[in-house]
């Protein structure tokens, strides 16, 4: 049962088609038979369960995929970062936004295989800019750090 309190406040400045969502409205839950008669005895309320640990099913990767990578390595500043040599081989590019610039820009189609290609461009592009920013002892990669756009 779901009780809805209302000050004298809100009936003296009702509002039919506010149904009681206004500031003054404070929404309350009846309490169970036997939270009521646990409250009437004067005992305390149970402690309340601890919720589920989630569970993470991990299965074998499929075929042409790599697994997730390792947490990054630690390095220094002197030797440079060890990039991992296993990632996700996620696509890297939104493909919509993509297909909507070339046509835009220049009338033309988008092939889908194309978005392979382009993932791997960001990649590298990433990859240069990590280098970047350990070659200045930073764990950050900043703008500065990605290179200029190539024309």
């Amino acid at each position: 049962m779901r009780l809805v309190f209302c000050s004298v406040a809100c009936w003296d400045s009702h509002v039919a088609d506010a149904r009681h969502r206004d500031a003054w409205a404070v929404e309350a839950k009846a309490p169970s038979r036997e939270e009521w008669e646990r409250e009437q005895a004067g005992e305390p309320a149970p402690a309340p369960a601890a919720p589920p640990v989630p569970r993470k099913v991990v299965t074998a990767a499929p075929s042409g995929s790599v697994s997730a990578a390792p947490p990054p390595p630690a390095y220094t500043a002197s030797s440079g970062p060890a990039l991992a040599s296993s990632y996700e081989r996620d696509i890297l590019i939104v493909v919509s936004k993509m297909k909507k610039y070339v046509k835009d820009r220049s009338g033309m189609n988008c092939s889908d295989g194309v978005v392979d290609g382009l993932s791997d461009h960001v990649r590298a592009v990433c990859d240069e800019a990590i280098r970047a920013a350990a070659q200045d002892g930073r764990k950050t990669v900043l703008d500065r750090d990605v290179p200029k756009v190539r024309r």
